[in-house]
C-alpha cells in the first residue's frame, strides 16, 4: 500500500541540519505515526513520502521554508516565570509554554526574577533539514482518525 492522503504512515526519523549531526531521532522509541495530508508533520517531508510503501528507505533534504519556516524578527515574549512551572530555566535552553492554543516550544533568552523573555521561533526555523526515514507501516485510516484530523491508538493521540 502506498502513502496517499488519508492514510496513517508509521516511521523512523533522524534529523540533522543539512551536513551537521543528528538533532534527533526515533531510534530506540516506537515509530511516529501521522495522518497523511492533515498537516501532521512538515510539507516537505510529507511530500517526500508519497508514493512510498512500508520497508522504503530513503533520505531526503528539506529546505527552511518547507519546514518551520524561515526565523523572523521581533517573534519575543516576555511570559510570567509562573507558567514555567517551577522549572530551572538558562538562557538558550528550550522549553514547553502552555498556550491557549496549545502547548509551544520556545527558546529562554532571558530569565529575570518574574517574568521570562522567549523567542516564540520554533527551534528548527530558519534550518535546512536532512531526514534519514524508514517507512515500518502504512494503513488505511479510520473514519474517526480522518474526521479528527489526526492517528488514533498506538503512536497515535489517545482520547
Amino acid at each position: 500500500m502506498n502513502i496517499e492522503k488519508d492514510r496513517v504512515v508509521l516511521f523512523h526519523y533522524t534529523v540533522s541540519e543539512q551536513g551537521q549531526e543528528p538533532l534527533e531521532s526515533s531510534e530506540g522509541r516506537e515509530p511516529l505515526a501521522i495522518l497523511i495530508g492533515h498537516n501532521n508533520i512538515i510539507p516537505g517531508l510529507e511530500k517526500a513520502m508519497e508514493g512510498k510503501a512500508a520497508g522504503d528507505k530513503f533520505e531526503v533534504d528539506v529546505a527552511a521554508t518547507d519546514a518551520y519556516g524561515e526565523r523572523r524578527e521581533g517573534m519575543t515574549q516576555r511570559v510570567p516565570k509562573k507558567h514555567f512551572q517551577g522549572a530551572k530555566l538558562v538562557p538558550g535552553m528550550q522549553a514547553v509554554l502552555p498556550t491557549n492554543f496549545g502547548p509551544r516550544a520556545v527558546t529562554i533568552q532571558k530569565v529575570g526574577m518574574s517574568v521570562v523573555d522567549v523567542d516564540l521561533n520554533h527551534p528548527m526555523a530558519g534550518k535546512d533539514l536532512h531526514f534519514a526515514i524508514e517507512i515500518v507501516e502504512v494503513r488505511e485510516a479510520a473514519a474517526e482518525e480522518i474526521e479528527h484530523g489526526h492517528v488514533h491508538g498506538t503512536g497515535g493521540h489517545e482520547h
